[in-house]
């Protein structure tokens, strides 16, 4: 028996998921022949801490080891961060993305600026302007496609403080995209 759709592994651990506190992003099933891998996408407002993501990895694990859908299937389960191209797409994106650069794309322009503090159905952008950096209001209605931007220098301190400076237990813009895209936990392979 193969592995089970996207749809049914969503269904077995998004409760689960939910209790230790996260919220599920995506789920991805590969299959490849005779092995096959169960990619698990989840993230919070705090972030991700490795030996957390362990511990959900574990009990995700025994989730699928007490029901049938897998059979004698091998695969590989993997339990990540939705790493920095995912859209944003969810008020709580732009609430983790605080103080990051990223591109917005509007009906008419592209936008690329550093996102600050969410409010209602809109959020603050600062973008940079000849005199400095200002704060422009994007209703999020408007918005066609935001994807988070990589940052090789440090950011801007007055463009920080506009945006209302990084939430706590995110990583600061410059410090996440050198060198952790993602925090990975692979499972054992079954």
């Amino acid at each position: 028996m193969p592995v089970p759709s996207k749809e049914r592994v969503t269904e077995l651990i998004s409760d689960l998921v939910q209790r230790q506190g996260y919220d599920l992003e995506g789920v991805a099933v590969t299959l490849a022949g005779r092995h096959s891998a169960v990619r698990i996408m989840v993230d919070s407002d705090a972030g991700l801490e490795l030996d957390a993501v362990a511990n959900l990895s574990h009990e995700i694990s025994e989730v699928f080891d007490s029901v049938s859908d897998f059979g004698e299937s091998p695969y590989t389960l993997e339990v990540t961060s939705p790493g920095i191209d995912r859209p944003l797409t969810h008020e709580r994106h732009w609430r983790r993305a605080r103080g990051r650069k990223a591109r917005i794309d509007l009906a008419h322009e592209t936008v690329v600026g550093r996102i600050g503090v969410l409010d209602g159905d809109s959020v603050a952008v600062v973008i940079g302007s000849r005199t400095g950096p200002e704060v422009r209001r994007v209703a999020l209605p408007d918005i066609q496609k935001a994807v988070v931007q990589v940052e090789f220098s440090k950011p801007d301190p007055r463009e920080l403080e506009l945006a209302g400076g990084i939430p706590e237990g995110r990583v600061a813009p410059a410090d996440a995209d050198a060198s952790e895209d993602e925090e990975v936990v692979e499972g054992l392979d079954k």
